[in-house]
């Protein structure tokens, strides 16, 4: 059997056919070739057209089904990975009412703020496990509030991931991961909260229906079937955010176990079995794809929204021309610290770590004369990595205290220059691995379907690439750089 995975992210869509046989992909396409529009009609929002996620799909679909030919037939499962916390509404005709508010967007901070009061911050953090924020509920609030009109007409919410199931199998579901990452769940409870939606005026109804993460949750529609060059009746049978995707496609299932990404944002996820909070509710607590009651495994997650977007603004600003690599070649060429240049990664939204405060970009220390494109680049990355040790030291104090981080090859990860700095700034072995979010979500496809045994069966064509353990020179460098640029931070935060 072949396994079908979509990874919807906020740059582009990505898809991977996988073998179930060897868990390896086959044929892999993305799109668009360059980052998909995240509109921002007022400083601090973040939106995206659903529309536009489902034509770059179907592109990045059929370029995938054209390389992989005759054997598109074969394809028997389909998983859906997804950009978290996002806000999708439509009518009861299917229909889209606005543009989705996704996960960088900040409109919703303030009420999110006033719920966790109103509601009592000891209630939210033992049942919720986390403040309101400015996750889904939040977002829907804002809705409620500012477009009064446009919230009668709904009909239904969803995560991004929901809605391109919707479009494949005509049917509006959500995962109960997916209602914890929207902070709808009681974990006490177990159960839909009902203090959330009482509070912020949310009828139950507008609520998609729950399913298991791993089960068949629609089949593919002989309209859509046709539509995309694919066998009717193929089940949907996995869907996850993209963090707890990630960490699947890692094989990161149990206690103790750590991944990270390092793309448009940053994050650190390690899975429990504790149910547990942070007091300054910076860390995330969400149910992972394998929870059950019996056993639970809960997803710790720190997000970081300014990482590998400076990155990627870098190369649109001023690396024009200039691969990934040449710009990690550049880096490479410039001595550790680039020679006093400094950089407060801040610039993508209100940052959970920081209480939800949007403390905005920086760049310290620039010399005309000294720096140059190189200088930028090297800096950029070591402000990345400084970012991940303060998100890591968060982690710490919930008991999370990994000696090895597991990461996919890609983004930020590809480049040598931040995986030594990171490696050896954090103390921490980090390991590569031949996946990716496309490759997880066909994963948990075949998981889903039950055409793998069991969730061990499923990796068992995971292979490690590539291996930085900290190097002891390194890490005195940038110990006392991390400092420097810590009390830049702390500038910044507390003036």
């Amino acid at each position: 059997m072949l396994l079908l995975g979509i990874d919807l992210g906020s740059s582009s869509v990505k898809v991977s056919v996988v073998d179930g046989v060897t868990g390896r992909a086959i044929s892999s396409a993305s799109h668009p070739p360059s980052e998909m529009e995240i509109s921002a009609p007022v400083p601090g929002w973040a939106e995206q057209d659903p529309g536009v996620w489902w034509k770059n799909f179907t592109l990045a679909l059929g370029a995938c089904l054209k390389k992989l030919g005759p054997k598109s037939k074969d394809i028997g499962a389909i998983g859906i990975a997804y950009q978290m916390h996002g806000l999708v509404t439509v009518d009861s005709n299917r229909k889209v009412l606005r543009p989705s508010i996704i996960w960088c967007d900040s409109r919703a901070v303030e009420i999110g703020e006033r719920a966790f009061e109103k509601m009592g911050k000891d209630f939210c953090l033992h049942h919720l496990l986390n403040s309101p924020g400015n996750f889904t509920a939040s977002k829907l609030a804002w809705v409620r509030e500012n477009e009064p009109g446009l919230f009668k007409r709904i009909y239904k919410i969803m995560l991004p991931g929901d809605y391109l199931a919707m479009r494949l199998t005509d049917e509006i579901r959500t995962s109960y991961t997916g209602l914890s990452e929207g902070i709808f769940w009681d974990f006490i409870r177990n159960e839909i909260s009902e203090e959330i939606l009482d509070y912020y005026g949310i009828a139950p109804e507008l609520l998609a229906e729950p399913v298991e993460s791993f089960s068949v949750q629609g089949k593919l529609t002989p309209v859509m079937a046709a539509e995309l060059g694919l066998p009717a009746g193929i089940p949907v049978s996995y869907r996850a955010g993209d963090q707890p995707n990630n960490a699947l496609s890692l094989n990161v299932m149990q206690p103790g176990e750590v991944a990270t990404t390092a793309g448009t944002s940053g994050v650190i996820y390690g899975v429990t079995d504790i149910t547990q909070f942070d007091p300054q509710s910076r860390i995330n607590t969400f149910l992972h794809v394998n929870h059950t009651e019996r056993a639970p495994r809960l997803g710790v997650l720190l997000c970081i929204n300014g990482t590998g977007i400076l990155n990627s603004w870098l190369k649109r600003n001023t690396g024009t021309g200039l691969s990934y690599p040449e710009m990690n070649d550049l880096a490479a060429a410039v001595e550790p610290g680039s020679e006093g240049l400094t950089i407060l990664p801040f610039g993508n939204g209100a940052e959970r770590m920081f209480q939800n405060r949007d403390i905005e970009a920086s760049v310290q220390g620039l010399n005309f004369n000294i720096h140059r494109q190189g200088h930028l680049y090297r800096a950029a990355q070591e402000s990345i990595a400084y970012s991940f040790r303060f998100g890591l030291e968060i982690m710490k104090e919930t008991g999370i205290n990994p000696s090895v981080i597991r990461a996919g090859e890609s983004n930020m990860f590809l480049s040598r220059v931040f995986r030594g700095i990171l490696s050896s700034l954090t103390s921490t072995v980090i390991t590569l691995y031949n996946t990716d979010g496309s490759i997880g979500a066909a994963l948990g496809a075949g998981i889903g379907c039950g055409y793998y045994k069991s969730e061990e069966e499923a990796f068992n064509g995971l292979e490690i690439t590539g291996t930085n353990e900290p190097d002891s020179k390194l890490a005195r460098i940038y110990d006392e750089k991390y400092m420097e640029w810590l009390d830049l931070l702390e500038d910044k935060l507390y003036k």
